[in-house]
């Protein structure tokens, strides 16, 4: 198998290039993410890495050239002329050796390290699709994230306008005499208070742009992201889901039974190693000069074999043998925390969905209603201003727990997704 290095088409499709940071959907931000992660590109670089190994592993040993020049006589000025007189190189005596050889490994050798190393391509191809999966979730995460801090700046900006106006009507009423100074006062704390939360709103804001941008790989342009999906609508199903259905088709399951195949086999190639592999000869020897009694020209063969006289790979049989083990409970351990997943994203899921019913079942409405009237109350003095205060502090309240509530909504039905999505396709 051959890889081939990065072409052209290999780029990130001009679509792609050009999707507007500044109104970026859902949809939008994985074609981004898939784009541009940079752990994405590791993973896919590890990928290449594998495949690379595999062509490798399933070479055959070259065979190797030697060539030997002996017999030349220091003692001799005339540089070992042949009896005969003729004085040319190929005449002179000299011991001139061409050799060939050949290891010939038995015992399945090569077809036990090409099986080993596929069976770690086809891992790292599942790492790939696992770290699709992680990312995507993180990156699916940050991305309500960053509409959550939207949203709460918004809710900040409103609240830091309506303490403004309840403020200049407070000081109106002030200079008729309505109001006492000490109320005007608790407002005008209050303001103060509300333009400091919408400070930190907007640096949350500023973080979680600078989150997802990274996750997106678009670093420079992080203060031009804003999300303009919708919140998901809360379902009503519970997400109850039997782990059969899933769990072995799970990118991460996946690449750890392939890698108790892989172990599995290295510990075969193990114990291959006290095959005794045989290394074959052929030479050709050029020696004048022995004439009449040999002749110049002559050829020989060599057979070598290894003596396991000190040692027979005991040491690669046992650590083979613990890491067939090991592979084997690393599997147990990567279902096991899978389904431990799964398990706590239904949860919070299913809890999810609870709070959002109880939210669409008129909380906000209500709230609204009961601060519209307080405030009609307190421009017609039948409110004290603390009461006015409390009602607003409590709207407010309310609107950012029902934002962080369908925000929750949607990062945990996209932790379930993550949990329980059998394939990703990986562009």
């Amino acid at each position: 198998m051959w890889i081939r290095p990065l072409q052209a088409e290999d780029a990130v499709p001009v679509e792609v290039q050009n999707i507007p940071l500044d109104h970026l959907t859902l949809q939008q931000a994985e074609q981004l993410f898939a784009g541009y992660s940079r752990e994405l590109l590791a993973a896919k670089r590890s990928v290449q890495a594998a495949e690379a190994d595999t062509i490798i592993a399933g070479q055959r040993p070259n065979p190797v050239f030697s060539y030997s020049f002996s017999s030349y006589n220091l003692n001799r000025g005339q540089g070992n002329p042949n009896q005969s007189g003729a004085n040319g190189f190929w005449d002179k005596t000299y011991n001139n050796t061409v050799q060939v050889s050949q290891l010939f490994e038995r015992g399945n050798k090569r077809e036990l390290r090409a099986s080993v190393a596929e069976n770690a391509a086809r891992a790292s191809e599942f790492d790939l699709k696992d770290t699709y999966r992680q990312q995507g979730l993180a990156m699916g995460t940050a991305y309500y994230d960053l509409k959550l801090a939207q949203e709460t700046v918004q809710i900040q900006q409103a609240n830091v306008g309506l303490y403004e106006k309840t403020l200049q009507a407070a000081e109106l009423r002030l200079k008729a005499g309505d109001v006492a100074s000490a109320d005007v006062a608790r407002i005008r704390v209050d303001a103060l208070r509300a333009k400091n939360d919408l400070r930190q709103a907007e640096a949350v804001l500023q973080k979680a742009q600078a989150s997802l941008a990274y996750l997106l790989g678009k670093d420079q342009d992080a203060a031009k992201l804003y999300v303009a999906d919708p919140w998901p609508a809360p379902g009503t199903q519970s997400a109850a889901r039997e782990a059969d259905d899933w769990l072995a088709q799970r990118s991460d399951v996946q690449a750890a039974e392939v890698r108790m195949t892989q172990a599995q086999q290295a510990r075969k190639l193990a114990e291959s190693l006290k095959t005794r592999d045989v290394t074959w000869a052929l030479a050709y020897q050029h020696f004048p000069g022995q004439e009449p009694g040999s002749a110049p020209d002559t050829v020989g063969a060599t057979v070598s074999i290894p003596l396991f006289t000190n040692y027979q790979y005991e040491g690669e049989a046992a650590r083979a043998e613990v890491d067939y083990q090991s592979a084997t409970e690393a599997k147990a351990q990567v279902s096991a925390a899978a389904l431990a997943e799964m398990r706590r994203a239904k949860a919070d899921l299913d809890a999810a969905i609870d709070k959002n019913r109880r939210f669409d079942q008129g909380i906000l409405t209500e709230a609204q209603t009961a601060a519209d009237a307080a405030d009609f109350a307190y421009q017609h003095g039948a409110m004290s201003v603390m009461d006015l205060l409390d009602a607003t502090r409590i709207l407010r309240a309310l609107q950012l727990e029902a934002a962080g509530v369908k925000a929750d909504y949607a990062k945990s039905l996209l932790a379930w997704q993550a949990a329980t999505r059998q394939t990703f396709n990986i562009p």
